[in-house]
C-alpha cells in the first residue's frame, strides 16, 4: 500500500489546492478538457470531437475513460479571452458532463545557454590503477562529472562515481529514461542505437517523431544534451559516454510552445508508464525570483498516478532540476521540484562550490553537476544537435539528467525497487564529498537521526557505486502512511520586528491505522499573506530538535495581494526521524523596512512508516550511513 488512508481523490484534492496562490492566466489556447459523463472508448471520444470540428488528442492518464483532449481545429493557439461559442458546442453533447478551454502558462528550460565551443582535447587516459578501464570515446577526459582528475582546477574524486557502478557489471539495461523536454535528435550517432522509439511522442505536435524544431540559435538542443548525459553511447568514437551508457532513452516533446496547457503536461507525465522507469525534467516555472507556481489539477494527478501504478506497480521515478533562480529563489516555491514525489536535484561545480545560479530549498534530496569554477569548456560534455558535441551544457538542467542516468544503474541492479526505496537509496548513499556553500550561509547540519544535511545540496551528491552495491540486496521498505498531525486555523499577525512561533504538539496518529513512528518527507501547509511576500521567512524544527528553512527571503518578489494559499513547503532533513512530539513553526520577516502580514492557518502533514525501514538491511561498514540510522532507530525503540 504506497499511499493510506485517503482515497486518490481526497489527495489530489489536498495537494492541488495550493495552486490558488498562482495569479490567474490571461491566455486561452484551443485545448479543451471535456469530461464525460460516464467512462467511454475512445472511438466515442472521436465521434464526438469530429462531429463539433474538434480532435480528439486522447484520453487523460488516470481518468478511467471519463476525460478526454480534444483541440479545436481553427482556434489560434492562444488567444486572450475564452471562446464560449466552442464550449457551448461541446456542453450540448449528451454525454458531456462539462467542457473547460484550457488556460496557458509559461515553463522555461533550466540551464544556461553558452556559446558552442572547440574543445581542446587532453590526451585519453584508458587504464587507471585507481578508476579502472576508462570509455575511450574523444570527450570522455572532458566529463569530469564521471572521472575528475583535477583537469581544469576541479577537486580530484569529486564525481559521480559511475566507475565503481560500472566495474560491477551495471550500465542502465533494459532501462528507459524519457527527457521531457523541447525534442531529442534521436538520429545523432551517439542516441539512435539506444533510443526507444515505442515509448516517445510529439505532445507539441501530436506524432510520434519529437524531433527538435529548427531554430538558428539551436534553441531547441536542450532536449538532445540532457539525453546525451543519460545514454550516449560509449566506445563509439562519438561525443562522450552517458551515465547509463547501455540504457534506453524515449524523447517526449512538449516543451516547444508559445504557452503550456495542464492537459499536456499531464499526458507527458503519464506517457507508457510501464515502458518508461524515470521521467527526467529539466525545466519548470519561471525562475525569477517572484513566481509561485505548480503543477495543475491533471498534471498533479497524472504523477500520483505514476509513482502509485507505474512500473507495473512499483512506481514511476520522476527526476527535476531544482531551479537556476540563483539565491534570490526558493525552489520551496516550485511546486514540481518541491513534490515529495519527485526527487529534485541541484548541482554543484567541479571544486564542490554551489554554482552561482543554484537555488537553495529544504525539499532538495540530493546533488550532481554541471559546470567547471574557471571555464566554460569545462560545462557538461554531451550530445548536441545534428551529430555534434558540446562541452557547454550547463545549470541544474544538467544535473537532473545525471540523477536520473545513476537512478538507472540503480534499477538495473535491482527492478524491484519502488519510487519509494530509490528515494531511501539517494539519501542513504550521497555523500558531502567536498561540497560548500561558496558564501559561507549553508553548513552541513546533523539530523536527529545522524544523517547529514545541507540546504544547498540536500544529504550530499550522488554515489553511483554505493548506490547500486546497497541496491542490490535492498529490501522493500514497508507501507507508507500519510498523517494529519495537527493544524492551527486562527489568524495571527506576522510582527514587523520579531518572529511569530506556533507550536503543534503531535503524537503522529498514535493507535490509529496511519500512525507514523519513522519519517520520509514532512509538508508545512501555510496559507498567509503579506504587505511584501518576499520578505517572509518561515522555519520547522522537529521533535528532535532539526531546523529547516522552508521559505527564505526572495529579494524579487514583491507581491502584496496573492500571498500562499494552502501552499504545502516540503522538508526532508527529518529523513528517518521520529515525529512524535512538538513541532514548531518559526515566521518572520527578513527586511529593513516594517512590513504587517497574516498566518491564516498552518497544518502539519507527516509521511512515512510505521514499521522501521531498514530492519532487515545488513550495514556494509559500520560507519556507513544505514548503520548510523540503523542503530538510532534500535536505540530508540528500547527506550
Amino acid at each position: 500500500m504506497q499511499i493510506s488512508c485517503l482515497s486518490l481523490v481526497r489527495l489530489l484534492v489536498f495537494v492541488c489546492c495550493f495552486l490558488h496562490t498562482t495569479k490567474s492566466s490571461n491566455v486561452f489556447t484551443s485545448s479543451f478538457l471535456v469530461r464525460f459523463r460516464r467512462s467511454v472508448d475512445s472511438q466515442i471520444a472521436h465521434d464526438v470531437a469530429h462531429r463539433n470540428g474538434f480532435v480528439n488528442l486522447g484520453e487523460l492518464p488516470g481518468s478511467e475513460g471519463t476525460e478526454y483532449h480534444f483541440r479545436h481545429k481553427s482556434l489560434p493557439h492562444v488567444r486572450s479571452r475564452r471562446s464560449i461559442p466552442h464550449t457551448r458546442v461541446l456542453k450540448k453533447e449528451p454525454l458531456i458532463h462539462t467542457a473547460v478551454q484550457q488556460p496557458g502558462f509559461k515553463r522555461v528550460k533550466r540551464g544556461f545557454r553558452l556559446p558552442l565551443l572547440k574543445p581542446s582535447l587532453p590526451d585519453p587516459d584508458t587504464t587507471s590503477a585507481t578508476f579502472g578501464k576508462a570509455p575511450t570515446d574523444p570527450y570522455f577526459p572532458l566529463q569530469w562529472y564521471l572521472r575528475n582528475t583535477g583537469q581544469n582546477g576541479g577537486k580530484v574524486r569529486l564525481d559521480l562515481n559511475v566507475q565503481a557502478a560500472w566495474d560491477q557489471g551495471y550500465t542502465g539495461k533494459n532501462i528507459t529514461t524519457a527527457i521531457m523536454d523541447d525534442g531529442v535528435d534521436y538520429m545523432h550517432p551517439d542516441l539512435k542505437y539506444n533510443y526507444n522509439a515505442e515509448a516517445s511522442y510529439d505532445f507539441s505536435s501530436n506524432d510520434p517523431y519529437p524531433y527538435p524544431r529548427y531554430t538558428d540559435d539551436w534553441f531547441n538542443s536542450h532536449g538532445t544534451r540532457c539525453a546525451g548525459e543519460v545514454s550516449a553511447a560509449r566506445d563509439n568514437g562519438v561525443c562522450g559516454v552517458g551515465v547509463a551508457y547501455d540504457s534506453k532513452i524515449a524523447g517526449i516533446r512538449m516543451l516547444d510552445q508559445p504557452y503550456m496547457t495542464d492537459l499536456i503536461e499531464a499526458n507527458s507525465m503519464g506517457h507508457e508508464p510501464h515502458k518508461i522507469h524515470i521521467y527526467s525534467a529539466s525545466w519548470g516555472p519561471t525562475d525569477d525570483g517572484k513566481t509561485v507556481d505548480g503543477p495543475r489539477n491533471a498534471t498533479m494527478r497524472a504523477i500520483v498516478q505514476g509513482v502509485n501504478e507505474g512500473r507495473n506497480g512499483s512506481g514511476n521515478i520522476y527526476v527535476w532540476a531544482s531551479g537556476d533562480g540563483g539565491e534570490e529563489d526558493d525552489c520551496n516555491c516550485d511546486g514540481y521540484a518541491a513534490s515529495m514525489w519527485t526527487i529534485s536535484i541541484n548541482s554543484a561545480i567541479n571544486d564542490g562550490q554551489n554554482a552561482h545560479y543554484d537555488e537553495s530549498c529544504s525539499s532538495t534530496l540530493a546533488s550532481t553537476f554541471s559546470n567547471g569554477a574557471k571555464d566554460p569548456n569545462t560545462g557538461v560534455a554531451t550530445t548536441d544537435l545534428y551529430g555534434k558535441c558540446t562541452t557547454t551544457h550547463s545549470g541544474t538542467s544538467a544535473a537532473a539528467p545525471e540523477a536520473a542516468g545513476v537512478f538507472a544503474l540503480a534499477l538495473e541492479a535491482n527492478p524491484s525497487l519502488t519510487w519509494r526505496d530509490v528515494q531511501h537509496l539517494t539519501v542513504l548513499t550521497s555523500k558531502r564529498n567536498s561540497l560548500f556553500d561558496a558564501k559561507n550561509r549553508f553548513h552541513w547540519t546533523m539530523n536527529g537521526v545522524g544523517l547529514e544535511f545541507n540546504h544547498l545540496f540536500g544529504f550530499g551528491v550522488l554515489d553511483a557505486g554505493a548506490m547500486v552495491t546497497l541496491a542490490k540486496n535492498w529490501q522493500n521498505v514497508p507501507a507508507r502512511y500519510h498523517c494529519e498531525a495537527g493544524g492551527i486555523y486562527k489568524t495571527h499577525p506576522i510582527p514587523s520586528s520579531k518572529s511569530l512561533i506556533l507550536k503543534i504538539k503531535t503524537d503522529a496518529c498514535h493507535g490509529t491505522e496511519t500512525e507514523l513512528r519513522y519519517l520520509e518527507h514532512v509538508q508545512a501547509v501555510i496559507t498567509t499573506n503579506a504587505t511584501r511576500r518576499g520578505d517572509l521567512e518561515f522555519f520547522l524544527t522537529s521533535p528532535m530538535g532539526t531546523r529547516s528553512m522552508i521559505l527564505s527571503r526572495r529579494a524579487n518578489d514583491d507581491d502584496h495581494r496573492d500571498g500562499f494559499t494552502k501552499w504545502p513547503f516540503m522538508t526532508t532533513h527529518t529523513w528517518g526521524e521520529y515525529p512524535q512530539g512538538v513541532w514548531t513553526l518559526e515566521v518572520k520577516f527578513n527586511s529593513q523596512e516594517p512590513q504587517t502580514g497574516w498566518l491564516k492557518e498552518w497544518s502539519l502533514v507527516l509521511h512515512g512508516t510505521r514499521d522501521p525501514p531498514y530492519r532487515t538491511l545488513s550495514p556494509a561498514s559500520p560507519h556507513s550511513k544505514l548503520a548510523i540510522v540503523k542503530k538510532a532507530h534500535e536505540d530508540r525503540d528500547k527506550m
